[in-house]
């Protein structure tokens, strides 16, 4: 139940109770297995914790989509780095290379905490529990399930203002049609780099470490992203999401690792 109620608050930016002895103490840190956010074009780790590898996510429910204002992870696309703190992270690369036309102010602002020429991050979590997508990854969880594998697909994009770019609404989530709830579709996933995490967020450090175990999948490259479609999917989405979440500062001690193969 600890677990539960952990599991429920981790978008709050609250820390969980159970992570009080994690306080100062790198050891107790490193046993709680390998954590997230990292370099993806380091293989490095040497974290001991290992768990099951999870199934392909269109066997899996997803439970939830949500985006980070700047990339939480640092990869070969988005390695500029855009300061320290929970408003910190990792732009994408090409952003200097876009055209003025591209980098217009929008009228809409209905996804709090972006604008055009921002990175974002986004994450469609998916969870092995029989549940119905909602706000918060605390829908990634049943009651007769309370321990599930999980699963994140990730995507950086750079937000333009240009309707020939990606809609985000192509990604939304669709139905489950198919057995599992899924999104209507995924972004290209070439050069995925997969490892064994944790969830992330600003609630965490290398201090105050995350014990949630997650399968990660994260693409090397950074996509162009309509803006205003977006804004679009601010208005409604199941997930209730209206702003962009802060980030967990990038962690790169190897002891906190898991080893890329």
């Amino acid at each position: 139940m600890q677990r539960l109620i952990c599991l429920l608050i981790l978008l709050s930016l609250t820390s969980c109770s159970v992570l009080s002895k994690s306080s100062g103490s790198g050891k107790v840190c490193e046993e709680a297995g390998p954590q997230t956010p990292r370099d993806i074009a380091s293989k490095a780790g040497s974290n001991p914790v290992d768990f099951a590898v999870a199934p392909h996510f269109n066997s899996m429910n997803l439970c939830n989509i949500h985006f980070h204002k700047n990339a939480e992870h640092k990869g070969p696309g988005f390695s500029v780095f855009a300061g320290e703190g929970e408003s910190g992270g990792y732009a994408c690369n090409k952003k200097q290379s876009l055209s003025s036309r591209q980098l217009r102010p929008v009228t809409s602002k209905t996804c709090k905490g972006i604008e055009v020429g921002d990175t974002v991050e986004v994450h469609w979590v998916h969870s092995s529990c029989d549940i119905e997508p909602g706000p918060t990854l605390g829908s990634c969880l049943a009651d007769d399930c309370t321990d599930p594998v999980l699963k994140v697909e990730t995507q950086v994009f750079l937000l333009v203002n240009d309707p020939r770019a990606a809609s985000f609404l192509a990604y939304d989530y669709l139905d489950n049609s198919s057995g599992f709830h899924q999104a209507r579709t995924l972004p290209k996933r070439n050069g995925k780099v997969e490892f064994l995490g944790s969830t992330t967020g600003p609630s965490y450090n290398n201090e105050q470490c995350s014990p949630y175990q997650v399968n990660w999948s994260v693409t090397p490259n950074c996509n162009l992203l309509d803006i205003n479609s977006l804004h679009k999917w601010c208005e409604d989405n199941v997930f209730d999401e209206k702003k962009a979440h802060g980030v967990r500062e990038l962690v790169t001690d190897e002891r906190f690792l898991s080893k890329i193969k």
